[in-house]
């Protein structure tokens, strides 16, 4: 089989005066031997020929910053469509839209997916691994293929797009959600969206006074609301509830009936809701991208979570994601009590919600679910002590952890510093690595993207010695195998400490793979809430999708959750047999 190899260089983390002055250099084994594999000029950064290099791995092992990644590819590969320089990220592939259908975009953080979004909108002209990419290339490149007619009409404007981004909190704007949209409106259907986005309320609002979901439903509004051919929509749930989730897959796929949509989406189970394809990206994130060929939705986050893609005859991991093997816990009958609560009321402002009495026990992970609102991260902070019930004081005598929803970092301290006392060593092979975030220690955390925020603020939570772990939306910003680690993390972790958790998340597959039991919080958004159970997972989910109104298969080769669509048989045989959730 024909191999590639790809060198790659974070530029950000090398630090070739702290290595020993060019470590990688000097011990890789060409060099040594009178070639110039590694060069560098004098004060400068190094470059690895990739021609050269006998994948020996030497100067990657020892590089103390993890600054190289020499990847051996056992796939075919054509020329990259687009570099980001030498010894630099590089993407294999692109996929092409489909009139009237929605693709999706599966894999893992920084493998290009958001690149691929700047290329088919022309904010990125492809390079094919030159200095720099022009359209004629571009033209010439894809001749004879459909990819082609793609490119033409973009480039000569016969094709419009609009793009809800990733990292929305980037967005700058001023004014009332109103003002904003009327001016984007090119269809005349702003309320008809608004209506359908269920915004209506927060019409007349300044912007500035938006929640996180909020203004994610303001920049899918707005780009729903422009007069395109081509809707892309990147990481579209961020900051939702499950709920929400639903109404915006839903406000998608009437988008994708008479237009082209491509979406990127970590969560699987809205994924496989709004997709009629889907395209695998599979590769080594930050160092190069590859794009499968297009398959069902079904097939494709089937063979996603495999690891195995069929037509390329390809194994891109080396194991199953397998959201159907978490262990639950039987009843544990006369287990160590590790937290309890009585009646908990409180009212914040307009708004009220109530939480039953109860007790968790030892080794059980609980997870929280329900809409935005009504009270799971105010009953959150009551347990960690952040604030006070309105009707009885809690007497509690266990040391809590806790890992807000919202995590930011200021001033200058790096990633390791975060850490305080815990020496890093210690927690170096039961955190780090599974977390991926080694490379992380010596960065200023001010300087890190969401993603990598919510895996140190997650290991900064796990590393604490505690009784009972509070951690609020850990799923946010992370991929599908990042959660899939941080699902076993967690679990392995309160097993092998003999103590408890509570996670509050949106992300259904997660918190079915995750919890042992689950509380269901419903009520009216912003006025009133109350919690139910915990319950085992099945009347929990059960509880849930009732009040949501949607029922879930499980697929038959994988057994991942799957939402029913809305009245088809399955929908309506579960829901006359009570059973929302199989």
């Amino acid at each position: 089989m024909e191999r590639k190899r790809i060198a790659v260089i974070d530029y950000e983390n090398c630090n070739f005066e702290k290595c020993g002055n060019y470590l990688c250099a000097k011990s890789c084994p060409v060099n040594r031997n009178g070639k110039e594999c590694i060069t560098f000029e004098k004060g400068q950064k190094p470059n690895i020929s990739e021609e050269l290099c006998i994948g020996c791995e030497i100067c990657q092992n020892r590089c103390p910053f993890e600054a190289i990644n020499i990847v051996n590819v056992a796939l075919k590969l054509e020329d990259p469509v687009h570099s980001f320089g030498k010894n630099s990220f590089r993407l294999f592939g692109l996929p092409t839209p489909k009139k009237n259908s929605t693709i999706g975009l599966v894999g893992r953080n920084g493998i290009g997916k958001t690149t691929i979004i700047k290329i088919l909108s022309d904010q990125i002209t492809p390079n094919f691994d030159l200095d720099k990419g022009t359209k004629e290339k571009v033209i010439e490149y894809y001749k004879g293929k459909e990819a082609q007619k793609y490119f033409l009409d973009l480039y000569d404007n016969k094709l419009k797009v609009a793009i809800k981004p990733q990292h929305i909190e980037g967005i700058k704007i001023n004014g009332t959600v109103r003002e904003i949209l009327k001016k984007i409106d090119q269809n005349n259907k702003l309320d008809e969206i608004a209506k359908e986005l269920n915004i209506e309320k927060i019409l007349d609002r300044d912007v500035s006074n938006l929640s996180g979901g909020e203004f994610q439903k303001l920049a899918i509004a707005a780009t729903g609301l422009k007069k395109a051919d081509l809707y892309f929509f990147d990481e579209p749930t961020s900051f939702l509830d499950i709920k929400e989730r639903l109404r915006v897959a839903r406000f998608i796929r009437k988008i994708a009936e008479n237009k082209s949509v491509i979406v990127v989406e970590h969560d699987l189970i809205l994924l496989d809701y709004l997709s009629d394809f889907v395209h695998l990206m599979y590769g080594k994130p930050k160092v190069y991208g590859f794009v499968s060929q297009i398959k069902t939705t079904r097939e494709g986050i089937n063979d996603y979570l495999e690891g195995f893609s069929r037509e390329e005859n390809f194994r891109f991991r080396d194991y199953k994601i397998d959201f159907y093997a978490g262990t639950k816990l039987e009843d544990q009958g006369e287990a160590k009590i590790i937290i309890s609560w009585p009646d908990i009321k409180k009212k914040l402002g307009n708004f009220e919600f109530s939480v039953g009495a109860q007790k968790i026990k030892e080794n059980e992970v609980i997870g929280i679910v329900g809409p935005n609102g009504i009270g799971k991260t105010s009953f959150m902070k009551i347990l960690a002590g952040e604030i006070k019930p309105d009707n009885t004081e809690l007497d509690q005598r266990v040391k809590i952890s806790y890992k807000p929803q919202y995590i930011s970092y200021d001033g200058n301290k790096t990633v390791g510093e975060l850490f305080g006392d815990v020496k890093i060593s210690d927690i170096k092979n039961l955190l780090l690595k599974p977390l991926e975030i080694e490379s992380l220690i010596e960065k200023e955390a001010k300087t890190l993207s969401g993603g990598e925020l919510q895996r140190v603020s997650i290991a900064l939570c796990l590393s604490k010695k505690a009784d009972v772990y509070l951690l609020d939306e850990p799923s946010a910003y992370l991929d599908v195998e990042q959660r899939l680690a941080v699902g076993k993390l967690i679990r392995n972790h309160i097993s092998a400490n003999e103590c408890s958790a509570l996670i509050i998340d949106h992300d259904l597959t997660f918190i079915d793979y995750l919890s042992d039991k689950i509380m269901v919080f419903n009520g009216e958004s912003g006025i009133n809430g109350e919690a139910e159970g915990p319950y085992h997972v099945q009347k929990g989910m059960n509880t849930l999708l009732k009040y949501l109104d949607i029922t879930v298969r499980r697929d038959k080769d994988t057994k991942r959750p799957r939402i029913n669509k809305f009245d088809s048989v399955l929908d309506r045989e579960q829901k006359e047999s009570g059973k929302y959730y199989e």
